[in-house]
């Protein structure tokens, strides 16, 4: 293949110059990266918001089932839980101590019956 099978090479001189300057490099990466974490994070925070709600309202219901003299319930994430990571629900008396009710699980869902 030579340069007449080609004749929109013959003025080519190739050069060791990169395509984009630096500038617009690092304009690229920074709007790639504004982009990415406005797709992703209202899912993200949609996503707490929902299995914080669930495990909210499952922990109240097992707390009024298993704990009737319970004054509220409180739900949190605990990576070193006893029983996992995980939700774990809790109830609370009139002096604000804490005892454990059951484990929620990583995704909490409904209230179901417990073993």
């Amino acid at each position: 293949m030579t340069f007449e099978d080609h004749p929109e090479l013959t003025e080519y001189d190739p050069s060791d110059r990169p395509l984009r300057g630096r500038r617009r490099t690092i304009a690229t990466r920074v709007f790639v990266v504004v982009a990415l974490t406005a797709l992703l994070l209202p899912g993200i925070m949609l996503t707490i918001s929902i299995q914080t709600d669930t495990a909210n309202y499952t922990c109240d219901v097992y707390t009024r089932h298993y704990q009737p003299d319970a004054v509220s319930s409180s739900a949190r994430f605990e990576l070193f839980a006893p029983a996992g990571p995980g939700w774990q629900c809790y109830a609370l008396n009139t002096e604000g101590d804490a005892t454990f009710v059951a484990p929620l699980g990583l995704i909490p869902s409904a209230p179901h019956a417990l073993p």
